[in-house]
């Protein structure tokens, strides 16, 4: 039998996480066959992929006629809805979680994206959420704003798994890991044990070259088109190693602490001009996640190269970075922008599924 080329991304100590959920996916048994076949050993979710789950399909409408009345708010419905499908998702992820001893088998929930910078509407909800869902192998997704930095850490020390969401410069990465590290330590000091709780660091990666890309060719650089946050994530992997190698860090983990592994997001491409799995094959490598969109999945399994290419190219990445500084592009200042794009990305879809069951509710 052929290799399934998704499922060999694993060999390479890589998980391959779905970007993606719905009722459809699960009920038509859809999920269990990427779980079996394709080795898929997670889902992430976030307030877009509910609001097309939700707008696109009837799947939802008597859940929401059935809660009309209940005098829960918009958002609390849609959470009601979400946890559901969590439940439902978390329960398929079991023998993954299982059989992974905690390292995979986690299905993400994000907090609402109103409260991306509000620091303890965060963790509240983040430890509603948890309770809420009741599994073990759930991840809540915090965004790691500035605000969401306290949460991150507050919500670690709490015993939460958190999947911290939007980030996109590096500056802010190495704030996140001090932020999980120092909620660790904080458990520690209260005489809790840190056995058991997983975090991931989400870098999101096509935007940023969507965003840069345009500028190159002004300044002449060109040849570095497509190649800024395949670098970006290659620096982001070299601060991973020297964060969770510290002194620091070995002393958390001899009490059984796990690393904060780093998670490729938005690993589509965007420009038809470049492979449709780029930013898949770009970054394999150990103790690293990629969440993808079921179609980069399929065009995977077809096409896509699989080796372990994560730390080849270190030098490349260093002076494609170098270059773009001396050209004057400010790569901190891109990624905060995007950063505040990421969240108005995610608070329009969130309105817009508000409305959706607004009108649900006014049909009853």
């Amino acid at each position: 039998m052929a290799t399934n080329n998704v499922k060999l991304i694993h060999s390479f100590g890589q998980s391959i996480w779905l970007d993606f959920i719905d009722r459809q996916i699960m009920t038509s048994g859809k999920l269990k066959s990427l779980i079996d076949d394709d080795g898929v050993r997670g889902v992430t979710s976030n307030p877009a992929i509910f609001e097309k789950a939700i707008t696109s399909s009837s799947d939802y409408d008597a859940d929401i006629r059935a809660l009309a009345d209940s005098g829960k708010t918009n958002e609390e419905l849609f959470f009601s809805l979400a946890i559901k499908d969590i439940q439902k998702a978390t329960d398929l992820f079991k023998g993954v979680y299982d059989e992974s001893k905690g390292e995979d088998g986690y299905v993400s929930l994000e907090v609402s994206p109103f409260l991306a910078l509000d620091t303890d509407g965060t963790t509240k909800q983040a430890l509603e959420l948890w309770k809420a869902v009741g599994r073990d192998n759930v991840m809540i997704k915090i965004p790691g704003t500035k605000p969401g930095l306290a949460a991150i850490r507050k919500t670690i020390s709490e015993g939460l798994n958190i999947n911290v969401t939007l980030l996109f410069g590096l500056p802010r990465y190495e704030e996140v890991a001090e932020a999980y590290i120092s909620g660790l330590e904080d458990r520690v000091s209260a005489g809790k044990s840190v056995e058991g709780i997983s975090s991931v660091a989400s870098f999101f990666l096509s935007r940023i070259d969507v965003l840069v890309d345009p500028m190159l060719d002004e300044k002449g650089l060109g040849d570095l088109k497509g190649e800024i946050a395949i670098a970006s994530a290659k620096k982001a992997y070299e601060i991973y190693k020297r964060v969770f190698n510290s002194e620091r860090w070995k002393a958390l983990a001899a009490k059984g602490a796990k690393p904060q592994r780093l998670l490729w997001a938005s690993t589509s491409s965007k420009n038809p001009a470049f492979k449709d799995t780029k930013y898949v094959e770009a970054l394999i490598g150990p103790d690293t996640v990629d969440t993808v969109p079921l179609e980069t999945i399929e065009a995977f399994r077809d096409h896509g190269i699989a080796a372990n290419v994560l730390e080849d190219g270190l030098d490349k990445a260093t002076e494609a970075l170098d270059r773009l500084k001396k050209a004057g592009i400010d790569i901190d200042k891109i990624t905060q922008q995007l950063e505040d794009e990421g969240i108005d990305k995610f608070n329009k879809p969130f309105e817009k599924l508000l409305q959706s069951i607004e009108d649900q509710k006014a049909k009853v």
